[in-house]
């Protein structure tokens, strides 16, 4: 019979072992060993625990493996255990690390579930800065998806398990909700990949199954005389300073509207005559800075005045301290006579870009430049011009100049 990892101070006892046996095994001032043959014995501590080890010799090195703790393993399934030991062996694998192996994959299984990533995942946006809004939405979409798919571990969910949640939003006629969903699906199994817990991720194998939505377009108003009698009609607006100065600025600088909405003070510098919009706050999660004509810096010189001390410079009349709604906007332009499906709060950016372009006196990147559409390739370009800073400038200043000069037709 071998002896294996042994030393004087552990006596050796080489008599086969029984549950009898084991259970008559009383401890005393040190640790003693008990073979049951095989380089399989069991170690009585002094405080009585019985502890399972199988002894062997892996790259000519010796190892020491636990088995775990008798009566939980009883004799026979240590035995067994020495046995699955032994062929990992014979097959040149270390039962040790096989162990390690086995226990990740059974983790893998408990705790790395889709809803686990994707909480995780949630988190991660949060503390980078995800726009509230934005996050609610996400959050919203991840509870969707969690119904079905919450509790299963990413590495056994296939295209399959997938599209049962987004069959479910697409019966309901919701095509645009289904394609986003599919989305942040994506992306909670890009991050378990780049994080290690996924090989792979499912939808991608879901291109062209779900139904395409109709793209509707923001109600805009494009034509040059049209957009005359709107800027006309804001300027004689006698409401609310606050949604007056909001709606010339939309006029005049054409940002997303929840980027002016809730613009706060310190992101205005009337001096340097710039306005920067924090990443968390753009839909490109990019600063984006505007530069600010002398009308837009002499209507928030006047708005400074009665909101100056507050954070937001739009700041609700309902409720102090806060900033106003995109319901306030839109709102206005139905107090003016503007229906929803003829101009939005949004639709300025469309209004500007088709007149900026249609004039013929500015640079197609710089427009898109100062709409902060531009994709990866053109942000590149642009910011090898410096962003097009001077002549964005210049036509910040030219388009004030066509709006005032609406105002007074």
């Amino acid at each position: 019979m071998v002896r294996v990892g042994l030393t004087e101070a552990t006596p050796y006892h080489t008599m086969p072992l029984t549950d009898l046996k084991i259970r008559s095994l009383k401890p005393d001032g040190k640790p003693r060993r008990y073979t049951d043959g095989g380089n399989l014995f069991i170690e009585v501590r002094p405080n009585g625990s019985k502890l399972w080890r199988f002894a062997y010799k892996f790259d000519g090195k010796q190892k020491l493996m636990a088995l775990g703790t008798y009566p939980e393993i009883s004799l026979a399934r240590a035995r067994e255990k020495r046995a699955e030991a032994r062929g990992l062996l014979l097959e040149g694998i270390d039962p040790m690390q096989q162990a390690k192996v086995d226990k990740l994959e059974r983790l893998a299984l408990t705790e790395h579930t889709f809803s686990a990533i994707a909480a995780e995942l949630l988190e991660k946006n949060r503390r980078e800065g995800l726009a509230g809004a934005t996050l609610s939405k996400k959050s919203w979409l991840v509870g969707i998806a969690n119904a079905d798919l919450g509790d299963l571990p990413v590495t056994q969910i296939k295209p399959t398990h997938v599209l049962v949640p987004l069959r479910k939003v697409e019966s309901e006629g919701n095509y645009e909700t289904a394609r986003r969903l599919r989305a942040v699906i994506s992306q909670v199994f890009r991050y378990a990949v780049a994080t290690d817990r996924a090989e792979h991720d499912p939808t991608a194998g879901l291109r062209g199954a779900l139904i395409a939505p109709k793209v509707t377009h923001r109600p805009a108003i494009v034509d040059r005389d049209k957009f005359a009698g709107l800027i006309r009609s804001i300027w004689a607006y006698d409401g609310a300073i606050e949604t007056k100065a909001g709606l010339q600025l939309m006029a005049l600088l054409y940002p997303r509207p929840g980027e002016l909405r809730l613009s706060t003070w310190d992101e205005f510098d009337l001096k340097k005559r710039t306005w920067t919009i924090p990443a968390a706050r753009t839909k490109m999660r990019r600063e984006h800075k505007k530069p600010l004509p002398g009308a837009a810096v002499d209507i928030l010189t006047r708005l400074h005045a009665v909101t100056g001390r507050e954070p937001y410079v739009f700041v609700s009349q309902l409720s102090r301290g806060k900033p106003i709604s995109e319901n306030t906007l839109n709102g206005s332009l139905r107090r003016l006579g503007y229906a929803k499906e003829e101009m939005t709060s949004h639709g300025f950016r469309a209004s500007a870009s088709s007149l900026l372009n249609e004039s013929g006196k500015w640079h197609p990147d710089a427009i898109e430049a100062e709409l902060a559409h531009m994709g990866a390739d053109q942000v590149r370009k642009a910011y090898h011009r410096a962003t097009y800073w001077d002549q964005r400038t210049e036509m910040a200043e030219w388009w004030s100049g066509q709006v005032l000069a609406f105002v007074n037709r």
